[in-house]
């Protein structure tokens, strides 16, 4: 049974998401914002994955998608690896990439005793991941291609029925939808790093002259400041950062006469967001802004704490590259002014709030939607900027979750009681406030990883893989207690894979190869669609919805593909890079630590002193170890008694 999403979207109403589950019908939460066997035996792959057309040249092969208008994908063969001479493999290949049917079941390492071990050469041959590689990137062919054949110029693709999305007129109150649509092309401006990232300059480039030749923010459409952001401002300027770097690490994606035109977009589209941060009492912008008219009559009062204090690094970013200290000035006095209406008992922030008056609409303190960002990007901008108000805020911050919201034992790999997981709370006393989390937190073990406390990171991380693993997606809402999922669809959000990326980064474990191998296979087994990848209707049933998110492709797509592309200029070129929270890719240089002005917020000192990289360390009181030692290497990052007893908290024994 295929289902078309409901009228009336997520984000009908700003509090849905935090008060009952939603019924059938009813709105779901938005990303960020809230309306608006463990160890495996690898099965080899076929040379020849799904329905894809693969031609041999010396020293690389090209696929072309079908409907992909002669995009070519150059699939360039891993150091070392065989020359993509197809093998006899000795079981089937899994289904839904390419095999002729089940993988044969492999031994579970909960029946093997103690810790399972992988052997350094055969835990993940270079030749499976080089062909999961090319999967991911095929994968990501598909849906742009799809997209590009059925539904450009309109903002998304109805992977379904094969054709495009806009904004819709009809209902304005249809936030799910008018949120994030806001008729300039969206998927393909979300995509545009992620064809530089994947190495294809061709099609990088056409899509740049694309969105410079047919894009324009001179439109009446009301969008979510946050959504704006994070998926257009970030990519424009990600994209411009990538085309202007002289080094040229993902190989030549210059552009032809190239005039600063996506910068001078970014600048555009920041100037009409502008009017959401003006006649707010407190500081803190108006959740919506129409991109011609400005902040509509009559507009809500009441916005969610990630919605709002998630702005500072993409602002922040085009502050520094244009020398002009407004828009940072602007995201930076929001999130001080979501900082100091903190609980003075407990340091946590609610979720909604009440931009005139400051009053916690929303008492509820945790970390999926509504909060989650908030967090992110106060480290992130301290790793990018390196103000040390910044880190300040966030070691407080991060000390007050480890306090009221993290339950369970104190050591994630030793003692005893119940795995660590973190739950949502009253900001004001810290009381458990519901038994439910949701799959935007999964999230949070690739923050973890960049703070160092990589061992609390692999138990969370566990948790939520080992939901996967029971519905082969994450419901948007899961219920612990009832072992259960509250909210049931899946849109093929990227959190779990980030995670999955980062850790395997800190840790080069071969375990985090097996699950995004998981992960890719049940996408291709249980999202694919006739033009692209839908939306999971319900994680049990499997049924699917007609529409295929913008993040699909700007990030799900992008971190597979960097977890299996050990050979990426993103690893190996030398430079430093951080991902923003829709996953575009920004180089971590000097020139966004300098700033070229002294302004401070009124009333307060300047307290812009920077701190240095060595000084940043994580405030954790649940582990002493920020590193994982290199003999665990090869060991589950979890011992096997632990990996069962989170299996059996999500009821999966």
């Amino acid at each position: 049974m295929e289902q078309t999403p409901r009228p009336g979207g997520r984000g009908k109403r700003l509090l849905e998401l935090l008060g009952q589950p939603p019924s059938p019908g009813e709105d779901r939460p938005q990303r960020g914002f809230p309306t608006g066997g463990c160890c495996v035996t690898a099965a080899p792959f076929w040379s020849k994955i799904g329905a894809f057309s693969l031609e041999a040249n010396a020293g690389e092969r090209r696929v072309t998608a079908p409907g992909g208008e002669g995009r070519e994908w150059p699939l360039t063969a891993a150091p070392g690896a065989r020359r993509w001479r197809r093998a006899r493999p000795p079981s089937p290949a899994p289904e839904g990439l390419g095999g002729r049917g089940p993988a044969r079941s492999p031994p579970a390492c909960h029946d093997i005793p103690g810790r399972c071990r992988f052997t350094p050469d055969g835990a993940f041959p270079p030749q499976l991941r080089a062909r999961l590689r090319d999967a991911a990137r095929r994968m990501f062919a598909f849906g742009y291609d799809s997209y590009m054949r059925h539904a450009f110029p309109r903002d998304e693709l109805d992977p379904l029925h094969c054709r495009g999305r806009g904004p819709d007129w009809r209902d304005p109150s249809n936030l799910n939808i008018n949120d994030v649509l806001g008729n300039y092309s969206l998927t393909l401006i979300d995509a545009l790093d992620t064809l530089a990232v994947m190495g294809n300059s061709s099609e990088f480039q056409k899509a740049v002259k694309l969105v410079i030749d047919t894009v324009s923010f001179d439109k009446d459409s009301t969008v979510q400041v946050f959504e704006a952001t994070i998926r257009v401002l970030g990519s424009l300027l990600s994209a411009h950062i990538i085309i202007t770097d002289t080094k040229q690490p993902f190989g030549d994606m210059t552009i032809k006469d190239y005039d600063n035109e996506l910068l001078h977009m970014a600048h555009d589209l920041a100037v009409r967001l502008l009017p959401a941060f003006e006649n707010t009492k407190t500081g803190i912008p108006y959740p919506r802004v129409n991109l011609k008219k400005g902040v509509p009559p009559n507009s809500n009062n009441e916005t969610c704490t990630a919605g709002a204090g998630s702005l500072l690094v993409e602002f922040g970013i085009l502050s520094r590259l244009l020398g002009d200290s407004t828009f940072e000035w602007v995201a930076r006095r929001a999130v001080k002014a979501l900082w100091n209406l903190r609980s003075n008992n407990t340091g946590l922030l609610g979720n909604v709030v009440n931009i005139q008056t400051g009053h916690w609409v929303g008492k509820q303190s945790g970390l999926g939607a509504g909060s989650d960002s908030f967090y992110e990007y106060l480290l992130k901008s301290y790793i990018l900027f390196g103000e040390r108000e910044d880190l300040e805020m966030f070691n407080d911050a991060y000390r007050s979750i480890q306090n009221h919201l993290r339950r369970g034992r104190e050591a994630c790999n030793e003692g005893e009681g119940d795995p660590p997981l973190y739950v949502n709370v009253n900001m004001f006393t810290g009381q458990l406030m519901n038994t439910w989390i949701d799959s935007l937190q999964a999230f949070f073990p690739g923050l973890q990883v960049l703070i160092g406390d990589v061992e609390d990171a692999i138990c969370l991380h566990a948790f939520y893989y080992a939901i996967w693993k029971r519905y082969g997606a994450l419901p948007e809402r899961y219920n612990w207690q009832l072992q259960a999922p509250d909210v049931p669809f899946y849109p093929l959000r990227p959190e779990l894979v980030e995670s999955t990326y980062l850790l395997y980064q800190a840790t080069k474990n071969p375990f985090y190869l097996h699950v995004g191998m998981d992960i890719l296979q049940s996408l291709e087994k249980y999202t694919k669609a006739k033009c692209g990848y839908a939306t999971l209707h319900h994680v049990v049933e499997k049924t699917k919805e007609d529409r295929m998110e913008s993040f699909f492709l700007s990030e799900t797509c992008k971190y597979l593909y960097l977890l299996f592309d050990e050979e990426n200029p993103v690893h190996k070129s030398g430079n430093k890079y951080m991902f923003t929270t829709e996953g575009h890719i920004v180089s971590v240089d000097k020139r966004f630590r300098d700033s070229l002005w002294q302004d401070t917020l009124p009333g307060e000192e300047d307290s812009t002193e920077k701190i240095k990289s060595n000084e940043l360390k994580a405030v954790n009181f649940s582990s002493n170890c920020n590193r994982v030692p290199d003999e665990r290497r090869y060991l589950l990052p979890l011992k096997s008694n632990y990996m069962r007893q989170i299996d059996r908290m999500v009821g999966l024994i």
